[in-house]
This record gives structure tokens, C-alpha cells and sequence, in this order.
């Protein structure tokens, strides 16, 4: 640090109700990790932002010392976009309040909570939005890049149900982004990612869920995966839409109701939950009982706050980490083939394929409607790969990136921008499809010097 540098950060300091964290600091090095232990970035200068107007400081800082700007909401991005080197972190993961108005149906959430910060705070009053399948993933950077979960194929993409943003812009400007205000800026952040501002509270309508829902898990030996995804393709395209059912490939987790002779087997698991009252979803389950002969079930009533997190042991932070993705609008027969050979030869025990059911009222929107421009994905499959061991970075993301090509052939050609690795910068404009050129325009309004730009990027036009 030069002194000029260090009396700017004096300054910046002077008015910051929050923490400034420097590389000298004790709280250094838990303050740069992120969920993905792939990622090890070093930034010259972390702003623990406490305010909204620590923000607008933080931002003003970046652009008047030309700093690489990244912006913390969760820390759970794949492509770890919540850090930079050498330049500036807003950090939001202090800022997570919440309010519930149950009689207007409506929340706000501050930037930097995590589902589980909102998901307690709604369902105090049997409400929820759509959010998606682990609790520890910040609400900011799930939403931005278009959402999704349990209750996306009744109540839609996180996006269709976000009523407004208090956005920080790269000019420091305090903005709210509506239908009615700014509507441009609030078209662009519903599926536009971290390129338009610091989103420091989000306004969503809510919808009664539970707070007791019917989920669990029935588990099929990987020998009979093939016919269980073909039952699985025909059951989903019958299914209501408050049923929604995922399918997950993977070793089999030492999970209680499963034998220990299963445990570390590959295995085929159906994950399901049922939005309306349990009574009436139990028939229509049973028939996911039949699709051959189960290994093990763990269905039942429970709170559908227990639910939100029962993914949570498998996706622990601190693991290495590499995805890919794609959307499907039909499930093929050759691509059950391919995932069933992928499985067949797992790279490390924490390795999975999942395919999540979306379709429903995540379809009803038009393409156009929000920047997020995939309403004919009716699946989108993560290949998960996840490890411990540096040492088999190379083996872990080859079986990754073999199969990410071995399933493309059956693929609808977009890919859900959340799942984006940090080496897929080629695939943005897939991302947003026929919205590219227009979030490019709105960029170069909101953004004409990128300075948010270390995230799945979009040039300003």
C-alpha cells in the first residue's frame, strides 16, 4: 500500500459502519474463503458491509481507485464470483435481515441472507418463495442468476416472484427497481446475474406453504436406473405442478434407512415434495413406490424448513468443486444411457448427476419477460463434480467435462447461469439467448464501464 492508498482507505474507513478487512488482518483468511475450495483468490481490501450506505462507500471506492470490484452475497457461487484479486469484496454476509407482512403476502430480505435466513423468517407465518435445494445458498446470487427449487413448478422461478430490488449502481446511485420503477434495471436483474448494481434488498411475494409438507427420498439399486427413468420421463409429464420430483445419481450416502450393504452402492434416488396438503399427495406418490424394486424410503410429513436442508451434509463448504450443465425440454433415452455409464464410473464418492424438474408455472412466462430466457427447460441437469485432494483436480473435472459433452447431443441448447463454471465464459450468451442483446443495452445504461464484471459477464453494448 502506498500512503496515498493508505490514507484513501483511512477515509474510507472513517464513514464505514461495517468492517474493513485487509490482508494483514486476523479475519483475513476466513473472510476469502468461499463455499468452493477450488477458488483461492487474494483481495487487497474486504468492505464488511453493515448499510446500504457502506455499500454506496465500497462502490465509490472501487471506482475511483480503479479496482476489480466483486461483490459476496452467500459466497456459494460456483464460479467464485464473490471474490477478486487485488481488488475490492463487498461483502454482504452481515446484511441479512428480514420482514415478513403475512397479510400483504409479501418479504423483504437484505443481500447477504442465505435461504435458510429467509426460509425461517416466512415460514414463522406458513409462507415461502421459491428457492432452491440447499439452505447455506445466498438468496442475492440464487436470484439474480433466475432461481429455482422445490416449489418452482407451482409458484414459478424465484425471478416471477421478486415485486422489487433496492439496487447500489456503479454510479453509487440508491435506486428501486420495479414494474414501475426503473423497469428496465428490474427487467435486466431477474436472470441478468451480478452485472447491474449491488442488490442490497430484495421485496418477493409469497405464497402458503406448510409449514409441514410431505418430501422424502425413495432410493433404487443403479441396476435398475434405466427403467426407472424411463417411468420417471412419463410420470413427470402427467404430474401436477404442485408435485415436484428430481432424480439423483450418485454413490449412496450412509443415510439410516438404507441398508450399510448399500451404503457407498451407486444408487438412483427420486427426491420429491408436495406443495398442497400432505393427505392428498400420498396417492399420488405411491406410484413412484412401483418403479421397481426400492432399496430404501424415507417419505414423510416434516417441515418444510427440514426439507430445504437435508441436502445441506452432502454440499458442505470447504470441498473442491466443478459443474456442468444443461437444460433439457424432453428426456431421451440416449441421455439415460449416458448418465447411467457416468455413474458407472464415478470419479470420487462426492461426485452426482442430478436432473431438477422445473417446468409448470416456471414455463408460463414469456422468454422475453425477464432476462432469464429458458421457459422451455423442463429438466436442468448439474453434473456435480465434487472432491477432497488436490491431487485429483484433473481426474474429478475430466469425468465432468466427458460427460458434459456425452449428454449434449440430447440438450435444448441453454444452460441455467447459476451452474456456470469460472472456464465457461463462452456459454454467457447461451445463457441469455435471444435477451443477450438487450441486457447488453441496459448494461452500457446502468454499467457503461463494467465495473461489475466479475461474474458471468456482459459487455455493455
Amino acid at each position: 500500500m502506498t500512503k496515498l492508498q493508505a490514507t484513501r482507505i483511512a477515509a474510507l474507513k472513517g464513514n464505514f459502519r461495517g468492517q474493513v478487512i485487509l490482508p494483514d488482518d486476523d479475519l483475513y483468511e476466513s473472510a476469502r474463503k468461499v463455499w468452493n475450495a477450488t477458488i483461492d483468490k487474494h483481495p487487497a481490501l474486504i468492505a464488511r458491509c453493515a448499510t446500504t450506505s457502506d455499500v454506496v462507500g465500497a462502490v465509490n471506492f472501487a471506482k475511483d481507485n480503479g479496482l476489480v470490484l466483486a461483490v459476496r452475497g452467500g459466497g456459494h457461487n460456483i464460479a467464485g464470483s464473490a471474490l477478486c484479486d487485488d481488488g475490492i469484496v463487498i461483502d454482504l454476509s452481515q446484511m441479512k435481515a428480514a420482514q415478513v407482512d403475512a397479510g400483504s403476502l409479501r418479504g423483504t430480505i437484505e443481500g447477504g441472507a442465505t435461504l435458510a435466513d429467509f426460509d425461517a423468517a416466512t415460514q414463522a407465518h406458513g409462507l415461502a418463495v421459491p428457492l432452491g435445494i440447499n439452505s447455506t445458498t445466498g438468496v442475492a446470487g440464487l436470484t439474480l442468476g433466475g432461481g429455482f427449487g422445490w416449489l418452482s413448478r407451482k409458484y414459478g422461478m424465484t425471478i416471477d416472484n421478486l415485486e422489487s430490488a433496492e439496487v447500489v449502481t456503479a454510479a453509487g446511485e440508491v435506486v428501486r427497481a420495479s414494474a414501475t420503477e426503473h423497469p428496465d434495471l428490474f427487467w435486466a436483474l431477474r436472470g441478468g446475474s451480478g452485472n447491474f448494481g449491488v442488490v442490497t434488498r430484495f421485496e418477493f411475494r409469497l405464497h402458503p406453504v406448510g409449514p409441514n409438507v410431505l418430501s422424502g427420498l425413495i432410493v433404487y439399486p443403479l441396476s435398475e436406473a434405466k427403467a426407472v427413468l424411463q417411468q420417471y420421463r412419463e410420470f413427470m409429464a402427467k404430474a401436477p405442478d404442485e408435485l415436484s420430483v428430481w432424480t439423483v445419481l450418485r454413490q449412496a450416502p450412509p443415510l439410516p434407512f438404507l441398508s450399510e450393504t448399500v451404503h457407498g452402492k451407486e444408487i438412483i434416488a427420486l427426491a420429491l415434495l408436495y406443495t398442497g396438503d400432505p393427505k392428498q399427495g400420498e396417492p399420488l406418490i405411491e406410484p413412484l413406490r412401483k418403479f421397481g424394486t426400492p432399496l430404501g424410503e424415507h417419505v414423510g410429513v416434516q417441515p418444510y424448513t427440514a426439507w430445504q436442508q437435508a441436502f445441506n451434509p452432502l454440499l458442505t463448504p470447504g470441498a473442491r468443486n466443478y459443474w456442468k450443465s444443461h437444460n433439457f425440454s424432453v428426456l431421451d433415452d440416449g441421455l439415460f444411457e449416458a448418465v447411467i455409464e457416468y455413474i458407472k464410473k464415478l470419479p470420487s464418492p462426492q461426485c452426482e448427476i442430478f436432473f431438477g424438474a422445473i417446468g409448470g408455472a416456471t414455463m408460463r412466462p414469456a422468454p422475453d419477460s425477464a432476462a432469464y430466457a429458458h421457459r422451455d427447460a423442463r429438466f436442468v441437469m448439474n453434473v456435480h463434480g465434487r472432491w477432497t485432494d488436490p491431487a485429483d483436480d484433473e481426474r474429478c473435472i475430466g469425468w465432468a467435462r466427458d460427460y458434459f459433452k456425452a449428454s449434449a447431443p440430447f440438450a435444448s441448447g441453454g444452460v441455467y447461469v447459476n451452474f456456470l463454471t469460472a472456464d465457461e465464459g463462452d456459454r454467457v450468451k447461451a445463457a441469455y439467448g435471444q435477451n443477450y442483446d438487450r441486457l447488453a443495452q441496459i448494461k452500457r445504461k446502468y454499467d457503461p464501464t463494467n465495473l461489475f464484471s466479475t461474474n458471468q459477464n456482459i459487455q455493455p453494448a
